[in-house]
């Protein structure tokens, strides 16, 4: 099941978008899913994961407080709110799934089903 991320766009600093993430047509089962952000000529990074059905959270220590993610498991929807944005936010946006998620995994050899990502952009 591949996912499908939306919600990106051009955003002055300071201001906010929130992410979605649907698994096409499907549910995300009970596996974990996972946000990441890839910036140009970078490697890419964690940002935030969140478990079923309890909701347990995961944020890279950087972006905790600005960055909320949550799921409405009724809708299939996971999301990613982001405030305070900054121009170094800048970044292809991802959703991934981790079937293991025990394991806690905060690295990308853990997800698969990965979508196309959507593209945020933070202008100064």
């Amino acid at each position: 099941v591949e996912l499908v991320e939306s919600g990106g766009g051009l955003v002055q600093a300071g201001g906010s978008l929130r992410l979605s993430c649907a698994a096409s047509g499907r549910t995300f089962g009970t596996d974990t899913v996972g946000w990441f952000r890839q910036a140009p000529g970078k490697e890419r990074e964690f940002v935030a994961t969140i478990t079923w059905p309890g909701g347990t959270v995961d944020y890279v220590e950087s972006l905790k407080g600005r960055f909320t993610i949550s799921r409405d498991n009724a809708k299939s929807m996971v999301y990613l709110q982001m405030n305070s944005l900054k121009p170094e936010d800048t970044a292809i946006y991802y959703c991934a799934k981790d079937p293991l998620p025990e394991r806690r995994c905060r690295v990308v050899r853990c997800f698969g089903s990965w979508g196309q990502g959507t593209q945020v952009t933070v202008s100064s």
